[in-house]
């Protein structure tokens, strides 16, 4: 899944949350009121806004296209919107929500460093705030140091458990090849500010050593989480280890398995010497259409059309039937390889 090309947060952003974090400390004294227990039931018709960062990629557009069915099968309205990677202007399209009267806001932020501002945005304006994807989190800029309660309800799939799936088959991948440790190292990229990309990281380097007694040599390489990127610092890597014969790569995103599975290719490496276990399957399933050998071994699909569906389904539950928010509520994953993604109805993108 995209998550996170996001850049990190810029010095406005994180005096614009000091700011309200402030505000909060030095109100009235009355606690503020949190976005979901704002939200009362509801009769008649509902409007819903969904927040997106990178609208235009495939996993997103799944995503828009979920929520959309859904939404019209419910018979809300829903009006989506492409925040690209402008954490400023999630600040300004959530105040415009507000503004505007949406029952409803569903955020896949660009920067977590803007969940303060938007929850204020959202308590203040008594509208009920659902995360989709990513954390965030209501007192600060990061939610890997949050407390667990002033963590948004999110929507999405689990970290750990996807991470897990995915080690466990580059585990499974790099016992059937035969390779020994000495001559092997993990290439395991992601951009290091998004927990959701740690969490996947850290279960896939768990459940590898765990499927293979952990003699393999890790190296953590920080992207940006695009292919480009990671394509970049995975190039360095592999120069800098020039004599390494044999490589796994993971990462947070198909983005970073597929930039350093093209990494390798540039440097010659055979497709035979690298496993490429993706976490999207969107970029993955590329090499696999086109025929040639390739390092893709396999990726763990993530359908964005889940996500979607299951966040409009449970906000418009909160709203019609006051129904809590779980604190997360997962849709399935499944792993794919060059055998099965057409029939597991993976999107190219």
């Amino acid at each position: 899944m995209r998550t996170a090309h996001h850049g990190r947060a810029t010095g406005a952003i994180a005096a614009g949350a000091a700011a309200v974090l402030g505000l909060a400390a030095c109100s009235s004294g009355k606690e503020a009121v949190s976005s979901d227990s704002s939200a009362t039931k509801k009769t008649g018709s509902i409007s819903l806004t969904y927040l997106q960062k990178q609208g235009d990629q495939q996993y997103f557009i799944d995503e828009a296209a979920g929520a959309k069915a859904r939404a019209e099968k419910l018979g809300v309205k829903l009006k989506v919107v492409n925040l690209g990677s402008d954490a400023n202007k999630t600040v300004s399209e959530v105040q415009s929500a507000v503004a505007q009267k949406s029952d409803g806001l569903i955020v896949v932020v660009p920067d977590p460093a803007v969940g303060p501002q938007v929850v204020q945005a959202a308590r203040t304006g008594k509208v009920a705030l659902l995360t989709s994807d990513d954390q965030i989190c209501s007192t600060g800029p990061a939610p890997d140091a949050c407390a667990k309660k002033d963590l948004e309800p999110r929507i999405g799939f689990s970290g750990s458990q996807m991470g897990g799936e995915v080690g466990k088959r580059a585990a499974a991948e790099y016992k059937k090849a035969g390779w020994k440790a000495s001559d092997t190292r993990i290439i395991s990229a992601w951009k290091q500010d998004v927990t959701v990309c740690g969490d996947r990281v850290k279960a896939a380097g768990k459940a590898f050593a765990a499927g293979t007694g952990g003699e393999v040599q890790q190296i953590n390489v920080a992207t940006d989480n695009t292919p480009t990127g990671a394509q970049d610092k995975i190039a360095a890597t592999i120069t800098a280890h020039s004599k390494v014969k044999h490589w796994v790569v993971w990462g947070c995103n198909d983005e970073n398995v597929q930039g350093g599975v093209t990494a390798m290719a540039n440097a010659g490496v055979s497709s035979d010497n690298v496993i490429g276990v993706g976490l999207g399957a969107y970029l993955a399933c590329k090499d696999w259409g086109s025929g040639k050998p390739s390092g893709m071994k396999a990726a763990l699909f993530i359908n964005g059309r889940d996500v979607g569906a299951l966040a409009v389904q449970t906000m418009v539950d909160r709203l019609r039937k006051g129904k809590p928010f779980p604190q997360e509520a997962f849709a399935p994953t499944k792993m794919v390889d060059a055998s099965d993604w057409k029939q597991s109805g993976v999107t190219c993108s």
